[in-house]
């Protein structure tokens, strides 16, 4: 038995003997991989903060278009093309940034969510109101039919 640990293990010295005739590679260090990312698909840089730069830049460019295509099909079925081009694209920067700040604060923590879906709620229930209100008072300044 302790021939075969011993002979697992190699000479007692663990230096092996050097093979003769056999011509050997030169002894070099190990290229450092290319780094890849999903799929083993090669990344545009071998520096991570790069590829994170370029990451962001496609995500949030892609996420705007998509935003802009979803704003403009929910609004065709309300108006008409035009109408709902003029009203995405002509959004002021004052808009622009209550929107963004809105989402930043939703998307940041639960109570930040839950005041901004609070809010529109509050604008949503409001919004009806005033649509009710305007159909009782023309529904009241109508002459009855006879």
């Amino acid at each position: 038995m302790a021939g075969v640990k011993r002979g697992l293990r190699g000479r007692q010295g663990g230096v092996k003997p050097p093979l003769t005739g056999v011509k050997t590679a030169p002894e070099t260090a190990p290229a450092e991989p290319k780094p890849t990312g999903p799929g083993g698909v090669p990344l545009p840089s071998p520096v991570a903060g790069t590829n994170l730069v370029i990451a962001d830049i496609v995500l949030r460019a892609a996420g705007g278009l998509l935003r802009d295509r979803l704003e403009k099909g929910l609004l065709v079925k309300s108006y008409d093309q035009t109408k709902a081009e003029k009203l995405v694209d002509g959004r002021g920067v004052a808009s622009s940034l209550a929107l963004w700040g809105a989402s930043h604060l939703a998307r940041r923590s639960p109570i930040g969510l839950a005041v901004v879906a609070g809010g529109l709620a509050a604008k949503v229930f409001y919004d009806r109101g005033k649509r009710l209100e305007k159909k009782r008072r023309a529904k009241k300044a109508a002459p009855p039919e006879s």
